[in-house]
């Protein structure tokens, strides 16, 4: 358990710019009000892009649109947005595909150019909406596997022979064959290539009398690389990724232990999706990926520029005093937690990205303490609780009160489940009250789900002010989902008999 939380501390990436952020967001005494003035809707609408009517069809019907959408898991490895600004795998993917077409199919008007569109899309939902017309193509590294291809056809892969291995935390004990993982604990995305695979292996091993591995099924909201990252700082005790994530997020999550001797499966193939019955489209994605796959000039730039040249910038302190700090802070929270109406896991995790649990933080602005709240916040009479630079257990009062202000006057909407608005109320605290009604306002008109934040509100505010507060909320999201693993693990450890 003290490994555990030791290693918790290794997920406070960009900890820094977001507490400045929050700080900068903490608008008292007049909040604003709860609907958007006219200069914000106009501003908001600048930034709606235009929502397209589903469409089933082969390439003819493309070519005469000259559009092709194509579907996208909002992920840092395939695809993200910043302030408008596009990037990740399949961006680079789609954007070739669009400059490939122009080349090869020119319409001679500049307006008349091929476009390609990405639609973020939740990685269980890729395949349902491909089948809906919602897009053409579904990217976002998917392996072909023969339960899919029940569905779905594929284009020509743009990678083979990627093989799916195994990632442990620090300190895991030697994997040598994969009998050794028999009865291990590994976690993965149940609608992944990875789950398929692993049951296939605990079949395999039922027949062999061996014990099967206790295999999780990780939130869906995780990618791969958040479940590299919580590997890496120990929170969980195993995963499975093709190699060429492991390669990519390997510089940056430096503890996790990456086994390229484990494969659970061998000669996967990377390719994009289709519908069945489109044999033009096929045939002009299968021409575009000779040019463009792993081993062309093209594909080659991307793994350079993805696997070889990933950005180093990691943080991972092991402090023993976090330990301490959490049990000390437990109590605190849960009881203001229980008073203001939310989870004290989430409260803490929120605590924890803000400070790293520590009292003593102060931000450049003029945040104080765990919750990095400006006294001037906590001065307010909507607040009205004063010292919270001295007492961590009035900085977290006051930090809780404010997010119950907020969550009262701005997302006071029954349709909201608890935890969606609890996500969008840490976005308010971080941007401010009045971003988020612009978050959940550009949501609508972008025919996203304005009460949901993951793959929707999310995407909006990544659109209005960039990846910060995306970050923010992600943060808090795996810190609790760690937080809720260690108490559930504590809760199933029988407690040791008193001598």
């Amino acid at each position: 358990m003290n490994t555990v939380w030791r290693r918790f501390h290794a997920l406070t990436l960009l900890l820094m710019l977001c507490c400045l952020n929050t700080a900068l967001a903490q608008t008292p005494p007049e909040l604003p009000a709860v609907e958007l003035t006219p200069a914000e809707e106009a501003e908001v609408q600048k930034m709606v892009l235009p929502v397209l009517p589903d469409w089933v069809g082969d390439f003819e019907g493309m070519r005469e649109r000259r559009l092709i959408r194509v579907l996208v898991p909002y992920s840092k490895t395939f695809f993200e947005l910043d302030r408008g600004r596009q990037r990740g795998l399949s961006y680079e993917l789609g954007k070739g595909l669009e400059a490939w077409l122009n080349k090869t199919q020119p319409y001679g008007k500049k307006s008349m150019q091929w476009r390609v569109m990405f639609i973020p899309t939740a990685r269980n939902e890729l395949m349902p909406k491909l089948l809906k017309g919602v897009g053409d193509i579904a990217a976002g590294g998917l392996t072909v596997t023969e339960a899919r291809l029940k569905d779905v056809d594929f284009a020509d892969p743009f990678a083979v022979n990627i093989p799916e291995i195994l990632v442990t935390a620090p300190g895991s004990k030697p994997m040598e064959k994969l009998e050794d993982l028999s009865g291990q604990e590994i976690t993965v995305r149940a609608s992944s290539s990875y789950y398929e695979h692993l049951e296939a292996l605990n079949a395999a091993f039922k027949e062999q009398g061996l014990a099967p591995i206790d295999l999780k099924a990780a939130d869906e909201n995780l990618e791969s690389e958040d479940l590299l990252q919580m590997v890496n700082a120990g929170l969980l005790k195993a995963t499975v990724v093709d190699r060429y994530i492991a390669k990519i997020w390997a510089p940056l999550y430096t503890d996790m232990q990456i086994h390229e001797n484990m494969a659970v499966h061998e000669n996967s193939e990377f390719a994009w999706a289709i519908r069945k019955d489109s044999p033009q489209l096929k045939n002009q994605l299968d021409a575009f990926v000779k040019t463009h796959k792993i081993g062309t000039t093209f594909g080659n730039s991307l793994r350079t520029k993805y696997v070889t040249n990933s950005s180093k910038r990691v943080l991972n302190a092991t402090s023993e005093a976090e330990m301490k700090k959490f049990q000390e802070m437990v109590e605190i929270f849960n009881r203001h937690a229980s008073t203001y109406g939310f989870d004290h896991l989430m409260l803490m995790a929120q605590g924890f990205q803000e400070s790293q649990l520590d009292q003593k933080a102060r931000s450049p602005r003029g945040a104080v303490g765990v919750m990095q709240l400006l006294p001037t916040t906590a001065r307010d009479p909507t607040v009205a609780i004063g010292d919270i630079d001295k007492s961590a257990d009035r900085n977290i009062e006051a930090g809780s009160k404010y997010m119950r202000l907020l969550a009262d006057k701005y997302l006071n909407d029954p349709q909201l489940t608890q935890m969606n608005r609890t996500l969008m109320t840490f976005a308010a605290y971080n941007a401010g009250p009045g971003n988020l009604r612009k978050f959940r306002a550009l949501a609508e008109k972008s025919n996203l789900d304005k009460n949901v934040w993951f793959g929707n509100v999310e995407q909006a505010a990544a659109q209005v002010v960039g990846r910060e507060t995306v970050d923010y909320v992600g943060n808090i999201y795996k810190y609790y989902v760690a937080y809720k693993l260690v108490e559930e693990k504590t809760a199933s450890t029988p407690a040791k008999a008193t001598p």
